[in-house]
Protein backbone atom coordinates (compact mmCIF):
# COMPACT_ATOMS: atom_id res chain seq x y z
CA UNK A 1 0.00 0.00 0.00
CA UNK A 2 1.02 3.32 -0.80
CA UNK A 3 1.69 6.13 1.54
CA UNK A 4 -0.61 9.42 1.46
CA UNK A 5 0.97 12.60 0.02
CA UNK A 6 1.24 15.46 2.68
CA UNK A 7 -0.24 18.11 0.65
CA UNK A 8 -0.36 20.76 3.37
CA UNK A 9 3.57 19.69 3.95
CA UNK A 10 4.46 20.14 0.20
CA UNK A 11 2.51 23.45 -0.21
CA UNK A 12 4.10 24.56 2.97
CA UNK A 13 7.77 23.93 1.51
CA UNK A 14 6.55 25.38 -1.74
CA UNK A 15 5.14 28.70 -0.43
CA UNK A 16 8.72 29.00 1.64
CA UNK A 17 10.92 28.60 -1.68
CA UNK A 18 8.63 30.69 -3.53
CA UNK A 19 9.53 33.13 -0.38
CA UNK A 20 13.35 32.58 -0.61
CA UNK A 21 13.22 33.04 -4.15
CA UNK A 22 11.43 36.58 -3.79
CA UNK A 23 13.77 37.47 -1.19
CA UNK A 24 16.89 36.62 -3.67
CA UNK A 25 15.03 38.32 -6.51
CA UNK A 26 15.09 41.18 -4.46
CA UNK A 27 18.43 41.37 -3.29
CA UNK A 28 20.08 40.55 -6.38
CA UNK A 29 17.88 43.87 -7.39
CA UNK A 30 19.77 46.00 -4.89
CA UNK A 31 22.68 44.63 -6.21
CA UNK A 32 22.62 45.40 -9.17
CA UNK A 33 21.40 48.81 -8.63
CA UNK A 34 24.76 49.06 -6.52
CA UNK A 35 27.30 47.55 -8.95
CA UNK A 36 25.88 49.99 -11.77
CA UNK A 37 26.07 53.28 -9.73
CA UNK A 38 22.16 53.91 -9.96
CA UNK A 39 21.88 54.13 -6.11
CA UNK A 40 23.42 58.05 -6.84
CA UNK A 41 20.03 58.70 -8.53
CA UNK A 42 17.03 59.85 -6.41
CA UNK A 43 14.45 56.71 -6.40
CA UNK A 44 12.16 58.94 -8.83
CA UNK A 45 14.78 59.48 -11.29
CA UNK A 46 15.46 55.88 -10.81
CA UNK A 47 11.64 54.59 -11.21
CA UNK A 48 11.61 57.20 -14.62
CA UNK A 49 14.10 55.56 -15.79
CA UNK A 50 12.59 52.22 -15.31
CA UNK A 51 9.09 53.35 -16.81
CA UNK A 52 10.90 54.72 -20.03
CA UNK A 53 12.94 51.73 -20.53
CA UNK A 54 9.55 49.64 -19.92
CA UNK A 55 6.98 51.76 -22.38
CA UNK A 56 9.78 51.19 -24.89
CA UNK A 57 9.21 49.50 -28.01
CA UNK A 58 11.74 50.04 -30.18
CA UNK A 59 13.39 46.96 -30.69
CA UNK A 60 16.57 47.93 -31.78
CA UNK A 61 17.26 50.47 -28.60
CA UNK A 62 15.79 47.08 -26.65
CA UNK A 63 18.98 45.24 -28.65
CA UNK A 64 21.19 48.19 -27.46
CA UNK A 65 20.75 47.97 -24.02
CA UNK A 66 20.35 43.74 -23.77
CA UNK A 67 23.92 44.10 -25.64
CA UNK A 68 25.31 46.44 -22.80
CA UNK A 69 23.73 44.73 -20.14
CA UNK A 70 25.65 41.48 -21.44
CA UNK A 71 28.95 43.50 -21.50
CA UNK A 72 27.93 44.66 -18.01
CA UNK A 73 27.89 41.11 -16.72
CA UNK A 74 30.73 39.70 -17.97
CA UNK A 75 33.02 41.91 -16.95
CA UNK A 76 33.73 44.42 -19.83
CA UNK A 77 31.10 47.35 -18.20
CA UNK A 78 31.14 46.95 -14.64
CA UNK A 79 34.99 49.03 -15.20
CA UNK A 80 33.77 51.34 -17.26
CA UNK A 81 30.40 52.13 -15.03
CA UNK A 82 32.77 52.19 -11.93
CA UNK A 83 35.66 54.43 -13.69
CA UNK A 84 32.34 56.54 -15.05
CA UNK A 85 30.86 57.30 -11.62
CA UNK A 86 34.05 57.88 -9.62
CA UNK A 87 35.07 60.60 -12.17
CA UNK A 88 31.67 62.25 -12.82
CA UNK A 89 30.03 64.02 -9.95
CA UNK A 90 26.37 63.75 -9.72
CA UNK A 91 24.95 66.26 -11.84
CA UNK A 92 22.96 69.30 -10.04
CA UNK A 93 19.13 69.46 -10.24
CA UNK A 94 17.98 71.12 -13.25
CA UNK A 95 15.17 73.77 -13.53
CA UNK A 96 11.58 72.26 -13.62
CA UNK A 97 10.58 72.05 -16.82
CA UNK A 98 13.63 72.25 -18.63
CA UNK A 99 13.63 68.32 -20.75
CA UNK A 100 16.64 65.92 -20.11
CA UNK A 101 17.11 63.08 -22.05
CA UNK A 102 16.90 59.89 -19.21
CA UNK A 103 19.20 57.57 -21.11
CA UNK A 104 22.28 59.12 -23.02
CA UNK A 105 24.21 56.08 -23.31
CA UNK A 106 24.99 54.22 -26.63
CA UNK A 107 21.97 54.03 -28.74
CA UNK A 108 20.38 57.06 -27.66
CA UNK A 109 18.26 58.96 -29.94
Amino acid sequence: MRKPRDYDAELKALSDRAKQLKSRKVSQLGELVTATGADALSPEELAGVLLDAASNTDAARKEAWRKRGAAFFSGEGKAKARQRTEREPRRAPTEPGSAQPLFDGPGAA
